[in-house]
């Protein structure tokens, strides 16, 4: 069920309440990743319990607030952690703070994630631009878009032949370069989770197209495209692919593999804007 636009634009006009900052561009923190939220300059706290409605965050490594405030001069609003449809919200609720933010008028959309390798190539520690997605879980029938269309945002069958903006693609190129970071071109697999792939999910996912594979990002593009919002996605690799089941994967090598990422997309993320 679709949360209603009265409830959206509440949490909405609570924020703009709140917060001396009419933000641009918002951006999703992933696991291991909300420390660049840090960075935002002369900044608005609002945790997520003190928005009625919003779903909290329950996983480690996601702070579970909201800061509003500059970086590199451009109005920013970013969730320190996310929550992902495996803590038991439904796919609109995982949306919501996409909703909100459109509604607060935001443009683009930088979406962060730890991602598990699923490219034989790919090592942890590498960023990888996101190109594309797979929605599998879409697929089956959990999209945020399930319900009455709000037609506020979006039409009832929103294209997604370019999930990803080709020119904020091209910006983000660009800032890693600037900075000497290499960075991997590819397609992000959403999956529901809580639990890791086998080596036989890995080995269907390289077999369909994945790259990457992760528990989140999908729905909150796929609601930001719906309502037009343009989508930067970067993924930071924090395991390696375990096609042959020799090795195990746990939550601490993501929060981990955070620590090396964290500046490489600090710089991208800063380039990106500073060019936007």
């Amino acid at each position: 069920m679709q949360i209603p636009i009265e409830e959206i634009d509440q949490i909405a006009a609570i924020l703009r309440s709140r917060s001396r900052r009419r933000p641009v561009v918002g951006m999703i923190l992933g696991s291991g990743l909300g420390d660049l939220a840090g960075l935002i300059e002369d900044a608005d706290i609002i945790p997520f319990g003190d928005l009625p409605g919003w779903p909290l965050a329950t996983v480690e490594g996601h702070v579970g607030r909201l800061v509003a405030g500059r970086l590199e001069g451009r109005e920013v609003l970013a969730l320190q952690g996310r929550v992902h449809y495996y803590e038991g919200y439904t796919m609109p609720q995982v949306a919501l703070p996409v909703r909100v933010m459109q509604r607060l008028g935001i443009g683009i959309l930088i979406v962060t994630n730890a991602a598990g390798a699923v490219h034989p190539e790919f090592v942890p520690g590498d960023v990888m631009l996101i190109t594309d997605h797979i929605n599998l879980v879409g697929m089956m029938g959990l999209n945020p878009l399930v319900g009455p269309n709000l037609p506020e945002f979006g039409p009832r069958f929103p294209d997604m032949s370019q999930a990803y903006d080709r020119e904020l693609r091209g910006l983000a190129r660009q800032a890693a370069e600037g900075s000497g970071i290499p960075v991997r071109e590819g397609v992000y697999v959403g999956l529901s989770g809580p639990s890791f792939e086998s080596p036989a999910d890995l080995r269907f996912l390289r077999a369909i197209g994945a790259d990457a594979v992760g528990m989140s990002t999908v729905p909150e593009v796929v609601a930001a495209r719906h309502g037009g919002t343009r989508v930067l996605g970067l993924s930071g690799i924090s395991n390696k692919a375990n096609l042959d089941g020799d090795t195990v994967t746990n939550h601490e090598e993501v929060l981990e593999a955070g620590k090396v990422l964290a500046p490489k997309l600090e710089s991208i993320i800063r380039g990106v804007l500073r060019r936007v």
